[in-house]
């Protein structure tokens, strides 16, 4: 099997990777933030009334690197703001977090980044969830952004960053409030972009947390296989029996699927709503359960991708623990999966080939086919049927699709990758790397520190960017102690800053 292209959600998805066999059939696209059943897109529906959020839209350029006439069109970006706790001005100097978004729509990261929330009274800060550019309601050429590559070419991740520079000045500026210190956030692909975001534009903000920011899964700084041997070792650890039914699950399901009948029989067995006409569909929608399982096996209930119980992996090799030894296989991965699809028991049958892109991913197999390329491989000892990368081949997929090809080093030159700890020690600060290890994309995330002000939050039991969901009454002690660690510094930051304003205003 080749590895026809890669790079999350979030979902960073942060992010990323699409497998081909034979070069014939691929994999679900996934994301370092989210799931994306398919690239059929699903518009969101107006803005949940019981976020905390007022909705705004700014009128923003499409292109901030040329001075061709097209660059000049403008598009209209949305942002949300949480001024509950801010300063009452009317020159304001409390501080503004940013959240730079990420390959969804805004709402769904407001929801899932109650972190930022919960300690806005502390800072009296103002909260700024800005969208990123093609996801959402922002959208530069409305319903055409999608039709081809001469449109899709302005979505990338330096027109995005330099999107939030400009929407962060003009709120400074129309606000009233240029004494306010930034700080910006991100989970996964956002994480992404608040480090890139704090190290090319140190001047907008004083520091950046990165949850699960995969910024070194790029070129060969991490094994190209280490994603899928962290999923997999997350459910070995579970339970070796476990590991080793789904592992051998997938040459059976080609072996019922290539037989007479198999499709119907597969039909049946998977509950689908409809007959199914591919075994790969039935592939990738197991893949898709067990790789996001690992990447959100929170340790309390949560309703990230989709509603799930405490330790989701646990729960899912109980499942399959408790069959019979004799029981067919594929019943045990059908309902280990089913856990992911129907925890909350509302679906009869599965609509496994029709799936649709209930968060507005669909760009993201364009970002994958152009700057983030995250090579990935599947290795023997992985519960993934074995499978290599080809570089040339993932990029004939990308020319059949959009007629680009892939940028494999992009990323690394634009932003730097290799020998991390050498570079950032001479020019960076103030960056928190936060990252769980429970969650495969840690993987291709900063692990150590590398400075004094650049420091690696690692937890052993985490998982993807956990460290922003809202705090609970049952959130474990390790949990706790991470956050209160991500304040000090921050409010370290934030001293600093102040500091420094008073000391240049003396002089």
């Amino acid at each position: 099997m080749a590895l026809a292209s890669c790079l999350p959600p979030l979902s960073l998805l942060f992010l990323f990777l699409t497998l081909g066999i034979s070069g014939v059939h691929s994999s679900p696209t996934l994301s370092p933030s989210a799931a994306m059943q398919s690239l059929a897109q699903k518009r969101k529906p107006a803005m949940d009334a019981k976020l905390p959020f007022t909705a705004h839209f700014f009128p923003q350029q499409l292109d901030h690197f040329t001075f061709r006439p097209k660059a000049y069109h403008v598009f209209y970006q949305k942002y949300l703001i949480n001024s509950t706790y801010w300063d009452q001005g009317p020159v304001h100097t409390a501080p503004i977090f940013v959240y730079t978004g990420n390959e969804g729509n805004i709402e769904w990261f407001a929801a899932n980044t109650g972190f930022m929330l919960d300690i806005a009274p502390k800072f009296k800060a103002l909260l700024v969830f800005i969208e990123h550019r093609f996801y959402g309601d922002s959208l530069p050429f409305g319903n055409d952004s999608y039709e081809s590559a001469e449109e899709l070419g302005y979505l990338t991740s330096t027109q995005a960053l330099a999107d939030y520079a400009v929407l962060i000045r003009s709120l400074k500026h129309n606000l009233s409030a240029e004494a306010s210190p930034v700080v910006v956030f991100g989970g996964s692909y956002g994480g992404m972009l608040a480090a890139w975001f704090r190290l090319k534009y140190p001047h907008i903000t004083i520091g950046a947390l990165a949850s699960s920011a995969p910024i070194l899964q790029f070129d060969h700084i991490v094994p190209w296989s280490s994603f899928y041997d962290g999923v997999s070792q997350d459910f070995k650890d579970e339970s070796i029996n476990c590991f080793e039914v789904i592992k051998h699950s997938w040459d059976e399901l080609m072996a019922v699927g290539a037989k007479k009948g198999g499709m119907l029989e597969l039909t049946k067995t998977f509950r689908a709503c409809k007959k199914l006409q591919s075994v790969y569909s039935v592939r990738d929608w197991l893949w898709t359960a067990f790789v996001y399982t690992a990447m959100i096996d929170y340790p309390t209930p949560a309703n990230f991708l989709t509603p799930l119980p405490a330790y989701p992996v646990k729960e899912m090799c109980r499942i399959i623990d408790g069959f019979p030894a004799g029981e067919d296989i594929l019943i045990k991965v059908f309902s280990a999966a089913s856990l992911y699809y129907n925890y909350s028991s509302t679906n009869s049958c599965f609509d496994i080939e029709n799936g649709s892109d209930p968060h507005g991913l669909h760009g993201w197999d364009w970002q994958a086919c152009t700057e983030m390329v995250m090579p990935m491989t599947s290795s023997n000892e992985s519960m993934f049927p074995p499978s290599t990368y080809d570089y040339k081949e993932f990029g004939d997929q990308c020319m059949t699709k959009y007629e680009v090809r892939p940028r494999p080093h992009w990323i690394t030159t634009e932003y730097g990758g290799n020998k991390i700890e050498l570079v950032l020690k001479r020019f960076g600060s103030n960056i928190i790397f936060s990252n769980g290890m429970r969650d495969p994309w840690s993987r291709g995330g900063v692990l150590k520190n590398i400075s004094s002000s650049i420091i690696a939050l690692v937890t052993p039991l985490g998982a993807h960017h956990l460290d922003f969901r809202a705090a609970t009454k049952d959130d474990p002690k390790w949990l706790k102690e991470q956050r209160e660690t991500e304040v000090k510094i921050i409010q370290g930051w934030i001293k600093q800053y102040y500091e420094d304003l008073r000391k240049s205003s003396k002089t």
